[in-house]
């Protein structure tokens, strides 16, 4: 009586397929036809809620620390960077959790808006500005939000339209 193990090992090996390089041709003088190069897309990640908000918050600290080392601490800059990484969380976060872009959009802003904010001194003048630059660039804070609400919105919509398109044709 053969193992299980034992059938798989007795199986004969079969032969790695030739290399293909970039452009469709073989590599080993085969005589079959070229087979064209795969078409390169954009990654479309597919991050959780909790993903969406960890991964807008970190990029939102690098903003911060992009618009310090570079515009020294201009929240015009940090504001110009906020709108993308808004937009991209709205874009990669899964369908099962969309309603949670728009509300991890103003929580990254405010995390990253801390080493920037212009604070000098204790806990409390630290957050003193945190609360000052948020009140003064809230048309930033909203506007990043509204993006991100309006493509959540327009996604939602079209995985509806999506699940009742073969109910209309049946």
């Amino acid at each position: 009586m053969d193992h299980p193990q034992r059938q798989q090992q007795q199986q004969p090996r079969r032969p790695a397929p030739a290399a293909q390089p970039i452009g469709g041709v073989p590599a080993q003088g085969g005589g079959g036809r070229p087979r064209p190069a795969p078409a390169r897309r954009l990654p479309r990640p597919r991050l959780t809620g909790l993903g969406g908000g960890l991964f807008a918050c970190v990029a939102m600290t690098l903003a911060a620390g992009i618009a310090w080392l570079l515009f020294g601490g201009s929240l015009l800059a940090y504001g110009l960077l906020f709108l993308p990484v808004a937009a991209a969380t709205a874009l990669w976060v899964r369908p099962a959790d969309l309603i949670t872009a728009p509300i991890s959009a103003p929580i990254a802003f405010a995390a990253g808006l801390w080493p920037i904010s212009g604070g000098s001194g204790g806990f409390g003048a630290e957050l003193m500005g945190i609360v000052s630059a948020l009140s003064l660039h809230a048309g930033w804070l909203y506007g990043g939000t509204l993006v991100s609400a309006l493509i959540v919105v327009v996604r939602k919509a079209v995985l509806i339209s999506r699940r009742r398109l073969p109910r209309r044709t049946a």
